[in-house]
């Protein structure tokens, strides 16, 4: 059966595992958003290029997909390695993670994004995080459909990998799969929607760089990929559980 909802227990606020989950979903997000960032600028930097080429791309990709493997690999015994508040969203939605939980990542994940924004910032002479926006040509109904189902994608295979009780050794590749469907999907969604899949990931570069057109779209579309995927895959997928995995032990990292 699916997991309970919960706010959260009034201890979970300052409890210590509490602290250290929290603190590693803001450095994981600081350091995951640097370098996909930093990959972005670096390729600008290089080739000043007018228009994204496959060859650049496919860098991106490979940037993104190499950070976001180290970055949950890093955290996800302490905090389950979400780095992304669309996941933290999904789990969520599932009840797989408290509210309380829940605002303490929301709050970690954007702040380390903008950390890592305004490191790049000063690391790079004052170049601007560029960020997302939709490509020339594309609708911005079609770059959210194309956010909702990259999204999708990405937390569908978080619950398969990381967060299914029954996922048994599969767990220990989780990262390498988690990493795979980010790469994959940029090199499906960049030329149209930028392929974000993460709010933190788009407003960090957005608030340093000041650039928040059609920012919208990368807050909405995400949440509802992540909401969609969570729901699916708890109530469709998820059909019995041990009885350690309760709505009562909301801590331990592996739960998420």
């Amino acid at each position: 059966m699916p997991r309970g909802y919960t706010f959260g227990r009034a201890e979970e606020a300052t409890h210590p595992d509490s602290a250290r989950a929290t603190l590693a979903e803001f450095l994981s997000t600081l350091v995951f958003v640097f370098a996909g960032e930093g990959s972005i600028l670096a390729l600008d930097k290089m080739y000043r290029e007018t228009a994204l080429g496959a060859s650049s791309l496919l860098v991106i990709a490979l940037a993104h997909a190499l950070a976001l493997f180290a970055a949950v690999a890093s955290s996800m015994n302490v905090s389950g390695g979400h780095v992304n508040p669309a996941v933290t969203f999904g789990a969520l939605v599932g009840g797989r993670v408290s509210v309380l939980r829940a605002i303490f990542y929301w709050i970690a994940q954007i702040l380390g994004a903008v950390v890592a924004s305004l490191l790049l910032w000063l690391a790079t002479n004052g170049l601007k995080p560029q960020g997302y926006s939709v490509a020339a040509g594309v609708g911005e109904w079609n770059a959210l459909v194309m956010e909702i189902v990259l999204t999708f994608g990405l937390v569908y295979t978080v619950y398969a990998t990381a967060i299914d009780p029954k996922r048994g050794s599969l767990g220990t590749i989780a990262p390498l799969a988690i990493a795979f469907i980010f790469g994959a999907n940029v090199l499906v969604g960049g030329p149209f929607s930028g392929a974000s899949m993460n709010p933190a990931r788009a407003f960090g570069p957005a608030l340093v760089g000041g650039r928040w057109r059609d920012h919208w779209i990368y807050w909405l579309g995400p949440l509802l990929g992540a909401a969609l995927a969570g729901v699916i895959y708890e109530f469709g997928m998820i059909q019995a559980e041990t009885p350690h995995h309760t709505h009562h032990q909301p801590l331990a990292p592996e739960d998420y």
